[in-house]
């Protein structure tokens, strides 16, 4: 049995007794019985705050959505936003605990906003001279197999904080580990080992019911092709936010979906299928639009590569459709474009080899293995 680190908070009361303690969480910090870790550190400390990242405590903010702080109605306690006016700890925030709980589920991607979360956590922390304690959770993507290419220099932001490739086959609490070693942060953090997990280990093997960690990621499904398909939220292309579907599901309006769908089946990658699809999102890229494109069905999760499907269908559709494909226009003025940002650089920008480029993640993540080996907490 699968057991994460908010099992064992008991085992800490000791350490956590006559201390303020902030927990920085959402709606996937609980215990495997579904006990809130909310309500768990209730009753063993003196819980004093709560912080929430994108989407907030609740996990019910959209995709960006800035959040305001205010208070928790069934508690009490003070709720700070780390997604909305600050992403760092502010001194007022930092004033309100000796010791930060971290307990989130992560999707083990770089450009899944939480871990950018926890890596400020860690730098604020260490400056503050406060301790963090890390509740570790399985990576739900397995902790041995890493794709994409690192992000690299000059390409930081709240979707890439960190030198890691995309799928990068590490927990959250071997991560903050890594950071705090790499980067020399010289934060006083501990983590909160899981039991039971092994690094070979998928979502499915756990025999856990999925409860979305952020409102886009519904089911396993769309979290294990998330790595590869969030590329699309860089380019004129809907990445299915808005349908029944979101990261499983890829089209605009002027794409011809049998045609897109029988040019990817002819690249017969393991592990996935694809059917053509019409869909009109709801919300989001092409809001109200009648669009055409693919549905990615998974039939391996052992053998499916997700950041190569994303490379090989931006491949094909900048190809099939070069008078239309076009990338998204930087968020800021003078910032770099979407799609560099959440790929980690310039390799997907103008004119690109697809073999080229996979050839390069290959290598890079060959280095990146031997790179975290010695943060590995499980085998």
């Amino acid at each position: 049995m699968v057991r994460c680190g908010a099992d064992r908070i008991a085992e800490y009361e000791k350490k956590l007794k006559g201390k303020r303690v902030g927990l920085l969480t959402n709606q996937s910090g609980q215990d495997s019985k579904g006990t809130s870790t909310i309500h768990l550190l209730m009753k063993s400390c003196e819980l004093t705050a709560l912080f929430g990242p994108e989407h907030g405590v609740s996990g019910k903010g959209d995709a960006g959505q800035h959040l305001e702080d205010g208070v928790d109605p069934e508690t009490g306690l003070p709720v700070y936003s780390l997604y909305g006016e600050h992403r760092h700890f502010t001194e007022e925030m930092l004033a309100a605990f000796d010791v930060l709980v971290y307990d989130i589920q992560d999707v083990g991607a770089r450009f899944y906003t939480y871990i950018s979360t926890l890596h400020n956590a860690l730098e604020d922390c260490a400056r503050a001279g406060k301790q963090v304690l890390v509740l570790d959770r399985p990576n739900p993507l397995g902790g041995r197999i890493v794709e994409g290419g690192l992000l690299k220099e000059g390409y930081e932001s709240f979707v890439g904080c960190y030198p890691l490739p995309i799928r990068y086959g590490l927990t959250a609490g071997e991560l903050a580990l890594m950071m705090n070693e790499e980067q020399k942060i010289g934060c006083d953090l501990k983590v909160a080992a899981c039991q039971g997990w092994r690094r070979d280990s998928l979502f499915p093997d756990w025999g856990w019911e999925w409860h979305a960690p952020s409102v886009a990621l519904t089911s396993f499904e769309s979290a294990l092709l998330y790595p590869g398909t969030c590329l699309f939220e860089g380019v004129n292309l809907s990445e299915g936010r808005g349908t029944e579907a979101p990261f499983r599901i890829i089209g605009a309006d002027y794409v011809d979906g049998e045609q897109l769908c029988h040019a990817f089946e002819k690249c017969h990658l393991p592990g996935v299928k694809a059917e053509p699809v019409h869909f009109t999102p709801t919300c989001s890229k092409y809001e109200g639009i009648a669009c055409q494109g693919l549905r990615l069905h998974v039939t391996d999760v052992d053998a499916i590569r997700p950041v190569t499907i994303g490379v090989v269908l931006l491949d094909l559709v900048r190809n099939l459709y070069p008078d239309h494909y076009a990338l998204r226009p930087p968020h800021r003025e003078g910032g770099k474009p979407g799609l560099a940002l959440l790929s980690g650089g310039e390799g997907l920008l103008g004119n690109w080899d697809r073999e080229e480029i996979l050839g390069t993640y290959q290598k890079e993540c060959a280095a990146f293995l031997e790179r975290k080996a010695r943060f590995h907490l499980y085998t």
